[in-house]
């Protein structure tokens, strides 16, 4: 990973046709139905999120049964399609049941991921699935503003690390994304100008590479296994289904 060093992807296509995972089907065999366990009072299982020592984030009771982690991509078209058909019945039918619990660790691929990424985690962390949802939904209006302004978005990279962010955010507008939900400039700048906290995104990366042979995004990982031809949400849906989410 170089992102902090070069212009990876500076072309608008490039990001549109970076890897992403594919649809295949890998069969489970069915488990027993595994039954509900109940939120702390006053609660849902959907609302409560920590910060795993990976640096993912992660909803959902600590102690599910099922454990499902996505690497996923902010610039990666079928990372958006997942979050966009998945995130309302993902939550109501599965994490709030208390039988799964859903993480997400940013597997940033180009300067666009990474900044959004890194303005998402320097949120509360409360916040940090909607924003994901929100970012997600709008991948085809941030793709427009980059494409809108090449010529910022460009000398944006030519900057050193500690400007380059900023100046990034600012000449594709996701600083004004980001500020319509509810963060601040000031927020936004000091944490783009922090080059530890896009650093750490780039060694989630790194640890990802080592850990599994990750094969593009969204890439899952059920129970501390690579699972296999994952791709679209009815797939990892009936997959749960399968293992007793149900």
């Amino acid at each position: 990973m170089t992102l902090l060093r070069t212009a990876l992807l500076t072309s608008m296509g490039a990001l549109a046709l970076a890897a992403c995972g594919d649809s295949k089907t890998d069969p489970a065999k069915e488990q027993a139905a595994i039954a509900k366990v109940a939120a702390p009072a006053g609660k849902s299982w959907s609302q409560t999120v920590t910060v795993t020592p990976e640096g993912g984030y992660a909803m959902g009771n600590p102690e599910a049964p099922i454990k499902v982690i996505e690497y996923a991509s902010l610039t990666c078209s079928h990372c958006a399609d997942f979050s966009n058909t998945s995130h309302e019945e993902l939550k109501r039918d599965f994490v709030d049941t208390g039988r799964v619990s859903f993480e997400i660790r940013n597997y940033v691929r180009d300067p666009i991921d990474i900044t959004a990424a890194a303005v998402i985690q320097c949120a509360p962390k409360e916040r940090y699935f909607a924003l994901m949802e929100n970012a997600m939904a709008a991948q085809a209006e941030i793709f427009a503003n980059a494409q809108g302004n090449q010529a910022g978005y460009e000398a944006a990279m030519a900057l050193p690390p500690a400007q380059r962010f900023p100046a990034l955010a600012k000449a594709i507008k996701l600083d004004t994304f980001f500020q319509s939900r509810g963060m601040t400039a000031e927020q936004i700048n000091s944490c783009l100008g922090n080059v530890a906290n896009l650093e750490k995104l780039e060694k989630g990366v790194n640890a990802a590479n080592e850990a599994y042979p990750i094969p593009g995004t969204p890439a899952f990982i059920i129970n501390g296994q690579l699972a296999e031809g994952i791709g679209t949400w009815p797939v990892l849906r009936d997959r749960l289904k399968t293992l007793g989410a149900r």
